[in-house]
């Protein structure tokens, strides 16, 4: 009895022994940084993209801080969110930091003044889809949903009719796959004409990017729809299927 025992206690610790780890949560980054105009909407818009990941399985760090963008630091992420940044943002080494991160595999998530970034940088450009040129005053407007396939607009109408701030946009690149256009007879100010883009994604330099127009206002961060929006571009970026 006493052998059995032993043999029963000796499988019990084995049992411990050979417990791996929970898994670790798959984590994005959300960079906010500016050189230029500065969004209040940033700070609403970090809570609520923190408030994702937490009901949805992945973490969510926050910064401001450009010297993160090193290969170490950003290969502890799926994706990348520039959440309104503005201006020249990352200095040469952090620029091909950031290639290098994207090149294996990473991905970008642009929100609004991500377009308004980094304007002497071509290879931004082409991540980010397009620059932007300008915009008229904050107004209604309706966007038309283009494909309802992609993780980021198939939970929305096909007429999205929002409040925000519309963003006219130049350098627009031939690549981007346009899942979303604005309708500029439905507002005032529109400089892109019947094929005005503003929600798009592509497959770049062996990473994803997708960007969104929206997300100029406060109101944008506790908008539902506006939030499962962003939740798709973010599940795409980091590769999801589902």
């Amino acid at each position: 009895m006493k052998t059995i025992l032993t043999f029963l206690s000796f499988l019990g610790l084995f049992s411990c022994l050979s417990t791996g780890p929970a898994e670790a949560k798959d984590a994005i980054l959300v960079f906010s940084k500016t050189k230029g105009f500065r969004h209040k909407s940033i700070e609403v818009g970090k809570a609520s993209i923190y408030k994702l990941g937490q009901e949805n399985g992945f973490n969510v760090d926050t910064t401001e801080n450009a010297a993160l963008f090193t290969p170490d630091n950003l290969k502890k992420y799926k994706a990348v969110v520039f959440l309104s940044t503005t201006g020249d943002i990352l200095n040469n080494e952090q620029q091909a930091a950031f290639e290098q991160y994207i090149k294996k595999g990473g991905g970008f998530v642009g929100i609004h003044a991500a377009a308004d970034t980094e304007y002497d940088w071509p290879w931004y450009n082409q991540l980010v889809g397009a620059y932007f040129l300008s915009h008229p005053k904050q107004q209604n407007a309706e966007i038309e949903i283009v494909d309802k396939k992609h993780l980021s607009t198939k939970m929305l109408p096909d007429r999205w009719k929002r409040y925000d701030e519309w963003y006219n946009y130049k350098s627009i690149v031939e690549g981007i796959k346009v899942i979303g256009k604005l309708d500029e007879k439905t507002y005032e100010g529109g400089k892109n004409g019947d094929n005005h883009p503003f929600i798009w994604y592509r497959e770049f330099d062996g990473g994803r990017s997708f960007y969104t127009g929206g997300g100029h206002t406060d109101e944008s961060y506790s908008d539902p729809q506006f939030l499962q929006h962003i939740l798709g571009g973010i599940k795409y970026a980091m590769g999801k299927k589902k």
